[in-house]
């Protein structure tokens, strides 16, 4: 769980941004019964007391680096009232590699913020977690799309075990 915990957390700020372009339309549901689904991975932190504005200059930092490759901000919800969770990241997968032109800027960008990197970046960031959790999804989708590839796969699979719908 800590290295998953590490990694990442390396993700965030590693190189920042190219998981995180802004996310594509969601298709129609007619369209995706036979669609590649998007998929995200989302990140949820409880951050240590007193360690949120850290946190969020943090990603805001990495935004920076990001953009001086051209590359989008890192998606960012805030807690504002409920659960107990207090930033949530969402980071689009795409299979976008930076040039090599990019990479140099973002590296650049890093370096002149002082940013940490390396083992002095793990250091960094687990000053601020006090809890975090992550996952792979599918989406954005809809309900109706999620159906559709359901319908999609029973009808190609008749003698798979299915499950009735209600």
């Amino acid at each position: 769980m800590k290295i998953l915990i590490a990694l990442s957390a390396a993700a965030l700020f590693a190189v920042p941004g190219i998981a995180a372009k802004p996310a594509a339309p969601i298709p129609t549901a007619d369209a995706a019964a036979n669609a590649v689904w998007p998929e995200a991975y989302i990140e949820i932190f409880k951050l240590a007391p007193g360690k949120q504005e850290a946190f969020i200059r943090d990603i805001a930092r990495a935004d920076e680096v990001s953009d001086a490759g051209g590359i989008g901000p890192i998606q960012i919800f805030v807690h504002e009232d409920g659960a107990d969770w207090d930033v949530l990241l969402l980071k689009p997968e795409t299979d976008v590699q930076p040039t090599t032109a990019q990479q140099a800027a973002m590296d650049a960008k890093s370096k002149a913020l002082n940013m940490p990197s390396g083992p002095a970046y793990f250091v960094h960031i687990r000053e601020m977690i006090a809890a975090h959790t992550d996952t792979k999804a599918y989406g954005p989708i809809s309900a109706g799309q999620w159906v559709a590839k359901l319908d999609g796969w029973r009808a190609a699979h008749p003698d798979a075990a299915q499950t009735k719908p209600r």
